[in-house]
């Protein structure tokens, strides 16, 4: 694309995020120029997706979604020049906040609807909640590590995403007591496909998850629960998480 082009599509993503988040309070409406860049990468990088999205391209509800989330405010204090950037980040604890371009696609993936309920295992930062909560009727997130979980759940409250719930514990059980999900997002490598997760799955509903050691290829999977109660799974693309921790037998 030449240089004009690409500059008259930067303003015309940054207007749109702008007209978008004009009512909201102030940190939604930060670094706009940096959002902008950030969806047109998202949208550059869709034309290699899976089939799943290549042939639309990724949500627009998806991408304004994200255009509406301050991601800077959900990274260290030292990382915040790097926030809108398509790479993963470090948030501490042997942890990251994933690329852009990666958050994208797993809430694409999972076609989350106004009315649904969608489970999030491994809440991190918070961002990807944060993501969700425009889209979902209600999203519960689970952390394993207790200072991310409650950095997390303060940051989101403050922020008023208010249909997101955050609990520590152990994200490879689930959370019971609030299935079935329509989506379920798990933002850590598994070795397998958590049985926990599957079972408290909707019918009808999707689940994403990287599956693969830390030190050997993993591969973004989704998992669709059809309405027969039936299981179908499909390798996506190469991927690199954190291992999912936690799963031990109790």
């Amino acid at each position: 694309m030449p240089p004009l082009a690409q500059c008259q599509a930067l303003l015309a993503a940054a207007l749109a995020i702008a007209v978008a988040v004009v009512s909201t309070s102030a940190p939604a409406q930060d670094r706009l120029a940096e959002r902008a860049a950030m969806i047109e990468t998202i949208k550059s990088h869709a034309g290699s997706a899976p089939s799943a999205v290549e042939a639309q391209g990724i949500d627009p509800a998806v991408l304004k979604a994200m255009g509406n989330v301050p991601r800077h405010l959900f990274v260290p204090e030292a990382q915040r020049g790097a926030a809108y950037r398509d790479r993963p980040l470090p948030i501490g604890f042997g942890q990251t906040i994933s690329q852009p371009f990666i958050v994208a696609l797993m809430t694409d993936l999972i076609k989350v609807g106004p009315g649904d309920t969608v489970l999030e295992v491994g809440t991190g930062s918070g961002y990807q909640a944060a993501v969700l909560s425009p889209l979902a009727a209600k999203v519960y997130s689970i952390e394993i590590i207790p200072e991310l979980g409650h950095r997390a759940a303060a940051r989101l409250a403050e922020l008023r995403f208010d249909n997101v719930e955050v609990k520590v514990g152990d994200g490879y059980y689930g959370w019971p007591a609030h299935a079935p999900f329509d989506g379920i997002v798990v933002t850590a490598a598994a070795s397998h496909i958590p049985p926990p997760l599957v079972e408290q799955l909707a019918k009808g509903g999707r689940m994403v998850v990287p599956v693969g050691g830390p030190f050997a290829i993993q591969l973004l999977m989704l998992v669709e629960k059809r309405r027969d109660g039936s299981i179908t799974t499909r390798q996506l693309l190469p991927v690199s998480f954190v291992p999912l921790r936690g799963g031990r037998v109790r």
